[in-house]
């Protein structure tokens, strides 16, 4: 921003718009944007009338929260672990050159010896926090940055972020409080291992400030609002504490702060994942574009303070840096902060190092002199301390409880700050534990109860995330002619139009009888009459997870009633067990377990082929694979390359849901996104390592997003080849979570059923030439009905099936051989046994199903 250049803004509210926005404030009422806007310009009797509201409101949250007149802060240092970014901030004096560090003898990055030193110097004086701070991303910009990660062993940043944070909780204690810019979903999913909190500033939602040429965020490709929105999104998704908050007077009019304040109010609500807002005010630098700005007024820091506390509310943490506000303590008190953030004896604030921290003793005393008492916290804040997991990963738990009080969440002001082990979670795979039997008992006790006690609390805000489907939920406008789409897909399905194959999604009655026979004759000619089936078992080996779907009814946490984790032993058993009445395959999946090390999967695969060499391993989701990765800090390529050394055949496609993120992020909390899910099943299939494909219809989607999903499938499979066939998995909505709340409809109906099948066989032609349908969703007569409708396949007899079953299934957890022939014959077709990869069962499995019918003779009887 040029040094003249002006923020553009409206005129002063009149009295009358004053006057009402201050009624609602002091009344409690909720404020929009406008009355926001209007708010953040209150000046003189009015700004004290806002702020006397603005405290009253954080009194009250305090007092709920058990901490009534405390004001706290961190014990901190702060690392400046690369100046380097590859954004360009027009006031920033925190990022360099790789020249400049040249000349002032400093490396690209700070070394570990360097990094260990302020951080034992800052144990040694009672510190608890380790605030890492960096450029975004500098490798995509300096190569000297590239150079020196590679020449130090790691692949990207983050990699050395991760190994950094490690070293500091093992040989100091300090708990890493994360500032490495925008990260990834997977970043999340490196990093929340190996730090309790994380944090980034939004600063600002103002579009303008970032496109706009001479405003202070153009040519930073970070600094766009959607993404880093996306990035606090995704922190929530992921289940960590994060802070966030807004730079104040760079040029955003007092309407984009209005927006910025209430586009972080969503993401609190959404994912109750925002443990605090930093207001900062602008202060102009030299050496920077920026130096002729004027430095935002503490009037305008007030109230903007008071406006953020009414938008939060009083569960919301507003943090001030005190080095900032030129000794006004007293009045950001009076307008509702709660929290003076980090403050060092040990290191500058490197990004604002002309101004100094003040000495704790001194805030006490500024603090007390407000009528509130100074108390020292973590670097995560109480609420979320004392909440646990998911928030808190199960490897950085033990640093955390050597430091937090566990009554109020707080520092313990007599903690010993000194290292303890990182280590994966009792250094191995888990040992048997809960309902072990639930495959058995689920068609007989069945599940305790239709949904968990913390349904309220563990998937986000249910009324946001109504908000939030309602838009998607819109059926399209259809503008195609059906008899034409007919024609085309007859003719020539690869030539469908979106319009055309949009019109044939919602085909009804005759024009649905006709589609299902063009997609009958396709399959035909592809497949032949021969239902395919597999001898298989489903092995779920266990269903303790807190990712936060919001489908799945599968999910339960340590201490539920339904909750189990099999043994090695017990899923080995069940495999040879398999084996003995014909299986050629198992599929095994499980839930998220976070006391289950990222290498026991490949203890699992291995389990299963020792025990039975013949059986094919069908196992592991994309979710499954990339938390895999993640804790073992491999690659997603290294970590499948691991596996199928291990023992891993093929994967399942699932985790799929609907390939688009609109749908997803109302199905979820945690999933991995679209873009992940594709990443892994390229790179299974790039290794040689086949898998199926999925999706999941019926909840809260729409036609065009089955459409936008079968497009992505095809495209991936003209690149790679691997998918070895489509798999429809209707909604089972009866216990599903996102149904019970309201929101998700009753699963499909017959007609999207048929639709979807007859679609996926013309929409996936010739890419994907199997199309399955499931018996445990439908139904014997179900089923029968997508075999007359282009299905060509239907899936295994599973012995075992507990996630449909839990999420409210009537149709049981298994089929014989002769059941599965049934379903072909009323379909009018013969049955054939098929391998995972389609081909021919040898003879001697073919005798062994035969002789058993396929099915245990008892389910199950294991040993502990």
């Amino acid at each position: 921003m040029t040094n003249s250049a002006q923020p553009p803004q409206a005129g002063r509210p009149t009295a009358n718009a004053m006057r009402r926005a201050l009624r609602r404030a002091r009344d409690g009422v909720a404020l929009d944007v406008s009355e926001a806007a209007v708010l953040l310009r209150a000046r003189g009797g009015d700004l004290d009338d806002l702020t006397a509201s603005a405290a009253r409101v954080r009194d009250a949250g305090l007092e709920a929260a058990g901490r009534p007149g405390v004001i706290t802060y961190s014990k901190s240092v702060f690392i400046p672990l690369t100046r380097l970014c590859r954004d360009k901030c027009h006031y920033c004096t925190f990022a360099t050159v790789p020249g400049r560090l040249r000349r002032d003898g400093h490396g690209m990055f700070m070394s570990p010896d360097e990094v260990l030193d302020v951080a034992r110097r800052g144990a040694a004086m009672g510190c608890k926090e380790a605030l890492i701070t960096l450029g975004d991303k500098p490798e995509d910009r300096w190569p000297e940055a590239r150079e020196w990660l590679e020449a130090e062993g790691y692949d990207d940043t983050i990699a050395y972020v991760r190994a950094i944070s490690i070293r500091i909780l093992e040989e100091t204690g300090l708990l890493p409080h994360l500032n490495p810019g925008v990260m990834t979903w997977t970043d999340f999913q490196r990093l929340k291992p190996v730090a309790p909190s994380m944090g980034m500033m939004l600063e600002t939602t103002s579009e303008r400030l970032w496109s706009e040429p001479g405003q202070p965020h153009y040519g930073s490709p970070d600094k766009e609002p959607a993404v880093r929105l996306r990035v606090l999104e995704d922190a929530g998704r992921s289940s960590v504490p994060f802070t966030s908050g807004l730079l104040i007077g760079i040029g955003e009019t007092y309407e984009e702060r209005a927006d910025s304040l209430f586009a972080l109010r969503r993401v609190a609500r959404s994912y109750h994942g925002v443990q605090e807002l930093i207001i900062q005010n602008f202060r102009a630098k030299p050496d920077t574009a920026m130096r002729g700005m004027p430095d935002a007024e503490i009037d305008d820091l007030v109230a903007t303070i008071a406006v953020a506390r009414h938008i939060m509310g009083p569960s919301g943490n507003i943090q001030a840096p005190p080095n900032l506000i030129a000794g006004e303590y007293e009045r950001l008190i009076g307008a509702g902060i709660d929290d003076w953030g980090g403050v060092s004896p040990v290191t500058i604030d490197h990004v604002n190092p002309e101004k100094p921290w003040p000495q704790v003793e001194e805030l006490a005393e500024r603090s007390a002199a407000a009528g509130f008492r100074l108390a020292e916290r973590l670097c995560v804040y109480p609420e979320f301390v004392r909440r646990g997991e998911p928030w808190l990963d199960p490897r950085v738990l033990p640093h955390l409880r050597a430091l937090a009080d566990p009554e109020t969440g707080l520092a313990r002001p007599d903690a010993v700050v000194e290292g303890h082990p990182w280590q994966e979670p009792d250094e191995g795979y888990v040992a048997s534990s809960g309902r072990t039997d639930l495959h058995a008992t689920i068609d007989t006790t069945g599940r305790t109860s239709d949904r968990r006690d913390d349904f309220d609390e563990v998937y986000g805000d249910w009324e946001a995330l109504r908000e939030q489907a309602a838009p998607g939920m819109v059926p399209s406008r259809i503008d195609g002619d059906v008899r034409a789409a007919l024609k085309q897909a007859a003719d020539d399905p690869t030539k469908l139009t979106d319009d055309e194959a949009l019109a044939l999604l919602h085909a009804d009655g005759p024009a649905l009888d006709a589609l299902c026979a063009v997609a009958d004759d396709i399959r035909k000619t592809v497949n032949g009459d021969d239902v395919t089936y597999i001898v298989t078992r489903n092995i779920n080996f266990t269903n303790v997870c807190y990712t936060g779907c919001r489908f799945c009814a599968f999910a339960q946490r340590r201490t539920d009633a339904d909750a189990y984790t099999l043994s090695l032993d017990q899923v080995a058993d069940r495999a040879a067990q398999a084996w003995d009445v014909g299986a050629v395959e198992v599929c095994m999946q499980g839930g998220i377990h976070p006391d289950l090390p990222g290498s026991a999967y490949f203890d699992i695969a291995r389990a299963v082929k020792e025990r039975v060499p013949g059986m094919h391993v069908h196992a592991f989701s994309p979710m499954e694979v990339v938390n895999g990765a993640t804790r073992t800090g491999l690659s997603i390529r290294e970590w499948l390359t691991a596996a199928k050394e291990a023992g891993l055949g093929s994967i399942p496609g699932t985790a799929a849901e609907i390939l688009d993120d609109e749908v997803r992020w109302i199905l979820t909390k945690g999933k991995l996104p679209t873009a992940t899910w594709i990443e892994v099943i390229k790179t299974a299939h790039e290794l040689g390592i086949r898998s199926s494909s999925t999706m999941m219809y019926g909840h809260v989607d729409q036609p065009r997003h089955w459409l936008g999903h079968f497009r992505t499938l095809a495209a991936i499979q003209r690149e790679t080849g691997g998918f070895t066939e489509f798999v429809t998995l209707p909604f089972i909505h009866t216990n599903a979570p996102v149904y019970l709340a309201g929101i998700a409809r009753p699963g499909p109906t017959t007609r999207d059923n048929r639709a979807v099948t007859a679609m996926a066989r013309v929409l996936l032609h010739p890419h994907i030439p199997n199309i399955q349908t499931s018996w445990v969703k439908l139904g014997q007569e179900g089923a029968a009905e997508m075999l007359r409708s282009g299905a060509n396949d239907l899936g295994g007899t599973l012995m075992e099936e507990t996630i449909s079953r839990m999420a409210g299934s009537s149709y049981g957890s298994y089929r014989s051989v002769e059941d599965l022939v049934a379903i072909a014959d009323a379909a009018g077709r013969p049955a054939k046994p098929r391998t995972t990869l389609y081909g021919e069962v040898p003879e001697e499995r073919q005798r062994a199903a035969a002789a058993s019918d396929g099915h245990l003779p008892e389910l199950l009887p294991l040993a502990d």
